[in-house]
């Protein structure tokens, strides 16, 4: 599971990222799936993708608030972003 330590020192995605990830070329649905479906195949595309890390980054920068970025769900993505907030209220309030 990925943490707010992992993401100490962000980078912006590198420029043109999109064209070396592992979805190229598939079916965008399969990212986007209904309600209660299983996100397992969409995070097996992301599995290994060497721009897995900038799509997340690209994601939680962006406020996606649906589908499965850098191989994360909704939920998954929303736990990071609460995890940065407290990290930056407690960086602030120190």
């Amino acid at each position: 599971m990925t943490t707010v330590s992992d993401h100490a020192e962000q980078v912006e995605p590198a420029e043109g990222w999109q064209e070396d990830a592992n979805c190229l070329g598939v079916d965008p649905d399969l990212f986007f799936p209904e309600r209660g479906a299983s996100t397992r195949e969409a995070k097996e595309v992301c599995r290994g993708c060497v721009v897995r890390q900038d799509c997340l980054e690209f994601a939680l920068r962006n406020g996606e608030k649906f589908g499965i970025w850098g191989g994360l769900s909704e939920r998954e993505r929303r736990r990071i972003r609460r995890q940065r907030a407290q990290a930056q209220r407690a960086i602030a309030g120190a």
